[in-house]
């Protein structure tokens, strides 16, 4: 009988604050779930938190519960609209974009101060149907970990407009080099030889595997480095962001 009623209880619980809870969380605006910035991020597990405890104990005030969602959606809104009306107080909220890969070439430190490892760039790259790193002119980390990638322009897909242009097609490149290790498996792949690797980085005057970042190579045996070297002027060249 005493589970029979605590059951019930549960069931009501459900039914009260689910639709309360939708209510609340539509009020609070659709970027709030499209793009999960930090301030949002911590606020929907906030909700989440509130509403677990509420329904896993018994013994909270369900009054309690759905006073507190309310109150929490009612602060995000407020907060919302002050980053909205200050730029400052919003900048406070949230990450700056950062330039990951300029020219092809990828941005060691700031890949160190947003903490991703070169294998999140290149996952999020072929999200992005990029699987050529020097096919890009700029790749952006947004404030919501997202990646935005600008092609260069004789690698952007052909529009009607430039119908009487030869379309170039795209390469799948393969990484052989990620930080100074060489993936002996993929130029076997790419039927090429150590030899071969070392002979490329000689001419391009790298006399150190180490010195590499990354390095990709595709079936026509185009050769892309992405060096540790050069990197104080490629952050000086690289365009400065801002929301």
């Amino acid at each position: 009988m005493e589970l029979t009623k605590e059951l019930f209880i549960l069931i009501i619980r459900i039914i009260t604050i689910i639709p309360l809870l939708l209510f609340i969380t539509l009020k609070m605006g659709r970027r709030s779930i499209a793009e999960l910035p930090v301030f949002d991020f911590l606020i929907i597990i906030t909700l989440g938190a509130v509403v677990g405890a509420d329904l896993a104990d018994p013994d909270i005030d369900h009054l309690h519960t759905a006073a507190a969602v309310v109150f929490i959606g009612i602060f995000q809104i407020i907060v919302a609209t002050l980053k909205i009306s200050n730029r400052t107080f919003g900048k406070m909220l949230t990450f700056e974009p950062a330039v990951v890969i300029y020219n092809g070439i990828f941005l060691i430190e700031n890949l160190k101060q947003i903490r991703y490892s070169i294998d999140n760039v290149l996952m999020m790259l072929r999200e992005n149907d990029v699987f050529d790193v020097s096919e890009v002119e700029l790749a952006i980390i947004e404030a919501n970990g997202t990646l935005t990638v600008h092609k260069k322009a004789d690698k952007k897909p052909l529009t009607r407009a430039d119908a009487n242009v030869a379309a170039s097609h795209s390469e799948l490149a393969l990484p052989v080099i990620i930080d100074g290790y060489l993936y002996k498996d993929v130029i076997n792949h790419l039927e090429v030889s150590e030899e071969w690797v070392y002979q490329q980085l000689e001419e391009l005057g790298v006399p150190r595997i180490e010195d590499v970042f990354f390095a990709s190579l595709n079936k026509d045996h185009t050769f892309h480095v992405s060096l540790r070297q050069n990197q104080l002027s490629l952050l000086k060249e690289a365009p400065p962001l801002y929301h």
